[in-house]
Parts: C-alpha cells; structure tokens; sequence
C-alpha cells in the first residue's frame, strides 16, 4: 500500500465513525489532527500552533500540558491501574474524590455517584428520579421536564432530556415522559416591550401551565444548566431559576443541576449553582472534574434521596445500578489531583481576577456588524451572529456563516465552535492569561471583519 493511502488521513476516512460530525462531508475532506499540546495552546500534524478557545469541549480547564495530571495517572496506573467499586469493594481515589466533593459544594449534598461521562451521570439522574418515586409508592411520578435548547447528553435517556433538534433526528427520541419547555434567551424570545423580570415570570408561568395539565402527581423532576452551554451559552434571565426552584417545591418536583459544563468555577463559582443562586437535589458533574484529562462523570445526590435509595436495599437487596468503570482509580485520581490544583493554584480567585476583563472584550464583540448579541458569565461566553441586529434575524442556517466563522478562526490560530443560530462559543482553558484574553478576542474579531466581506448583512 502506498504512503498516501496509508496517512492518517486516509485510515481515518477509512475506518473511524466520527462522533458529531458531517459523514457526508468527512468522507471528502477527512480530519483535522492534532498531535500535542502545550497550556492553552494545542498544535496540528503540521505544527501549526492554536489557542484552544472552547477547551477541546468544554473540559480542558487545566490546558493540555498540566504534569501533576499525568503523574497522578502515573503514580495510580503503577499503584493500581483497575479495580471496582462493586459489592463493597472499594479504591481510595475514589473514595477520597467523593468525600471532597460532599464537603466541598456549597449545596448539601449526602452521597457521589460516578459515572464515566456527562451523559451517564444524566441517564443515571433518569433512573435514581425513576426508583426513588418508585420506592415512595408514586409510580405514576416519572415525567421529567427539560428545556428547549438545553444539551444534556447523548444517550437514550439523555438524549431525551436535551432540546436540541439534532440530537433527535431519526433516533425516536425524545422518549415517552420527556417534557420540555421553552428555551429562556430573552434575547430571540422576550415579546416587543416585555421586560426581562416580565419574560422570567411568563416562563415561570408555562412551566406551572405545564405541570398542572399533566398532573403535578405525573411530573417527577425538573432539569437545567445553571447557564446553557451547547444551547448558545444562555444565561437565564434575572428572577428565572428563583421563581422556578419555589415552584418546584411547591409541586414535590426535584430539581437536577446539569453541572457537566458550569462546574469547576467556570462560571466564577465552584459550582454554576453557586453562581446561579441554585439549591438543586440532584447535580450531575464531568468535563472539569478532571480537566477533562481522563473520562469521569458524578451524580451527587441528597440525603434525602438517598435515605430512600438505602431503602430500596432493604426492600431488594443490592442496588441494581452501576459501570465497569463507575470510580475506575486512576480518573478518580487524577479528577482528585484536578480538584487539588484548583485549591493551590487559587484557580477560582484567578478566574474571578481575569473575568471581567474577558466579558469586557466579548461584550465589546456587541458592537461588530455581524454580532446580534455577545453573551456570558466568568470565563464562558459566546457570540451569536445575525443578517439584520434591528430586527434580530439570523441568517438563513444553509449560509452556514458560523461553520465559516469557526474554520476561519483557525486560519488565525484560534479553535472555536459553531453552535445553533450560527453562535460562537467560546470557553477558553482557566488558566489563560489576560495577554491570551486580548489575543483571543483580536483573532475572532478578525475572523468576523473577514466574514463581513463575504457575508451579505442588513443595512
């Protein structure tokens, strides 16, 4: 076989089914590759070199180079490099990663379950929401309402739960008794002359109208991102999730936190509940738990949930849930040596220092011709871009002008993402430096003033 048929380029083609990603298109174009990094840094096969500006996906919050994680893989892999957590059994990364994290959230929290990804502790949260009304006597108590435009996951049950299009398409989800309500961006939503205390209070309202058309005895939990992320980085608006928790209360509805991308102070909290002002009983963490060196995922859960878990044992005997590699040691060990860092390197104090100066150089992005509106909160943001600002519109999605606008970046080295309504993410590694900030904000906006002279705008 030839060199050329034998690159990578071509064995991938060849054989790697690629996960969110055009089929179509791969086959004739086939990957970009990378082969190291360096902080916030990572760099092609051709050794070109770009900031990652959405942290791979959401996760790298440490950079790609942070030696103290591939120690504590390394010193874990020699120690112990697999053993479970069934029947009693137990690892000590994970048990000490567990007991950090329910004496570390603000929110109480009893028991940490792990998972290996985002979309497994949210499948979980479906089946722990499931058994626990099971065990109070309310099988009827099942439905679980999410909202359009939110992502939390892509498994069956996940799936169900996110709002997106895309991730319904031709799957048969959502599954029976997945509910969902509207996406709360008062930026495309609010009504002509609404306030944005009056858009919160009319969500609030649909939700109840919802509850209550399907039984407030059918309706079980109620799921959300402290701040959207894959939806278009939408922060709620003020009043929302204040309303909505007594609400929630007031029907016996439990509340989950999606903390997979919010987590970790990326939002200038620890946790977006933090940030958000959230009490949830339930919350669901990935990503930034181990800087997204190794898989891990986590369900927190109170104590009051797990009283009624505990329960369960009594009534059947061993708790029918679980993964191979639920607690695996060395994620465990590395997540715990990611939480370990943020303390020492005061990371939260670091991302409250440098955050504004970031919102300040995303909001100015406002004033660009292409840019509706420039949105976020610590060190997540996103750009949505539109054909006409006086009247909101976007583009027509077969423009593909934030595809564009994301390829182009990268010609300046800078990775972003497109994401729905042609909005560019943009969730740089936590260490970044406010030199970085500036240089990061200076390529997308000159990959934007390029798009200005190909794209046709209003006006």
């Amino acid at each position: 076989m030839d060199t050329l048929a034998n690159s990578a380029h071509a064995r991938d083609k060849r054989s790697h089914l690629h996960p969110f990603t055009n089929l179509a298109t791969h086959a004739d174009i086939g990957p970009s590759i990378f082969t190291r990094g360096d902080g916030i840094h990572v760099f092609d096969e051709d050794g070109k070199r770009y900031i990652e500006g959405l942290s791979g996906l959401w996760c790298a919050s440490l950079g790609f180079s942070e030696s103290r994680l591939v120690d504590a893989a390394t010193r874990q892999m020699k120690a112990l490099p697999f053993y479970h957590n069934f029947a009693h059994k137990a690892v000590e990364p994970a048990i000490e990663l567990a007991d950090y994290l329910v004496n570390k959230v603000s929110v109480p929290m009893s028991k940490v379950f792990f998972t290996n990804s985002g979309s497994e502790a949210n499948d979980t949260q479906v089946k722990l929401v499931r058994y626990y009304n099971n065990l109070r006597g309310r099988p009827e108590k099942k439905k679980i309402i999410a909202r359009r435009g939110a992502y939390h996951g892509i498994t069956l049950a996940a799936s169900s739960l996110t709002g997106m299009q895309y991730a319904h398409n031709a799957f048969d989800v959502p599954l029976p008794g997945f509910l969902h309500v509207s996406c709360p961006h008062y930026y495309h939503h609010a009504r002509e002359n609404e306030t944005e205390a009056e858009f919160a209070s009319r969500l609030v309202i649909e939700l109840e109208q919802l509850i209550m058309s399907e039984g407030p005895d059918t309706v079980a939990a109620f799921i959300a991102e402290p701040v959207l992320g894959a939806g278009g980085v939408i922060p709620a608006p003020a009043g929302y999730f204040e309303a909505i928790q007594l609400l929630l209360k007031k029907h016996d509805i439990l509340f989950i936190a999606d903390e997979v991308i919010t987590g970790f102070h990326r939002t200038g909290g620890m946790l977006g509940s933090d940030t958000c002002g959230l009490r949830p009983d339930l919350i669901s963490m990935a990503k930034a738990l181990s800087a997204g060196y190794l898989p891990i995922g986590a369900v927190m859960i109170s104590d009051e949930i797990h009283e009624v878990l505990v329960e369960g044992s009594r009534r059947f005997g061993m708790f029918g849930h679980g993964f191979t590699y639920s607690g695996h040691p060395v994620p465990a060990a590395v997540a715990l040596e990611t939480q370990r860092i943020y303390d020492a390197d005061g990371t939260g104090a670091h991302v409250n220092r440098i955050s504004g100066h970031f919102q300040a150089r995303l909001r100015a992005l406002g004033n660009h011709p292409l840019v509706g509106e420039a949105r976020g909160v610590g060190l997540i943001g996103a750009v949505e871009l539109v054909q006409d600002k006086a009247a909101r519109r976007n583009f027509d999605a077969a423009e593909k002008v934030g595809a564009w606008v994301a390829n182009r970046t990268m010609e300046h080295g800078l990775i972003v993402r497109a994401l729905i309504n042609d909005t560019i993410g943009i969730c740089p590694p936590l260490i970044i430096t406010t030199p970085q900030i500036d240089t990061l904000f200076d390529a997308l906006g000159v990959a934007l003033d390029d798009a200005l002279a190909v794209f046709d705008i209003a006006g």
